[in-house]
């Protein structure tokens, strides 16, 4: 558990939320990156970033996010028996890397709902965008029904301006 984590994980709802259902949050839009290297156990047989690698850069990319605003996913589970999984995701893979690539995964939120954070994330090499990624997170307990996105989670969030934009890959159910 983060030093922050037990103090903001129960904050109260009166940071803007009203009661009922929460309204989509937005905000600035501003971006987490993370730096990484293709390594040789990442390439298929020709050198190249096998797709399915680019999904664990992502995963590692928005955990890593989430450590930077202190909320560890060991400790969300830890506080309040909250898990994220992937709801749905849309992947353009336009380039590979290969190895020995330096590559940067950026993730940004675009969307705070009740129980959902709409992502857009990006992994370049050189500031060119490999594969560009949305995806819908969603927060679930243990026993897999849906749960609300921790206030104290909301909050940093929001207060990290890491919401903004409509998505134009993935679009929400209703």
């Amino acid at each position: 558990m983060t030093p922050d984590m037990g103090r903001t994980a129960g904050v109260s709802p009166a940071l803007g939320m009203r009661p009922g259902r929460p309204r989509p949050q937005r905000g600035s839009g501003m971006t987490h990156s993370l730096a990484l290297r293709v390594y040789y156990e990442d390439t298929d047989a020709a050198g190249i970033v096998y797709y399915a690698n680019y999904l664990k850069f992502a995963e590692r990319g928005r955990t890593e996010m989430m450590r930077a605003l202190g909320f560890a996913h060991s400790g969300i589970r830890a506080e309040t028996g909250i898990i994220f999984t992937v709801r749905r995701l849309a992947a353009d893979y336009r380039s590979p890397a290969r190895l020995d690539d330096a590559l940067s995964v950026d993730t940004r939120i675009l969307e705070i709902t009740g129980a959902t954070l709409l992502l857009d994330q990006a992994i370049r090499r050189d500031g060119a965008v490999l594969v560009a990624l949305e995806l819908l997170l969603a927060c679930v307990g243990y026993d897999g029904r849906p749960r609300r996105v921790p206030p104290g989670l909301r909050a940093a969030l929001v207060a990290s301006g890491q919401s903004s934009i409509t998505p134009s890959i993935v679009q929400k159910t209703p």
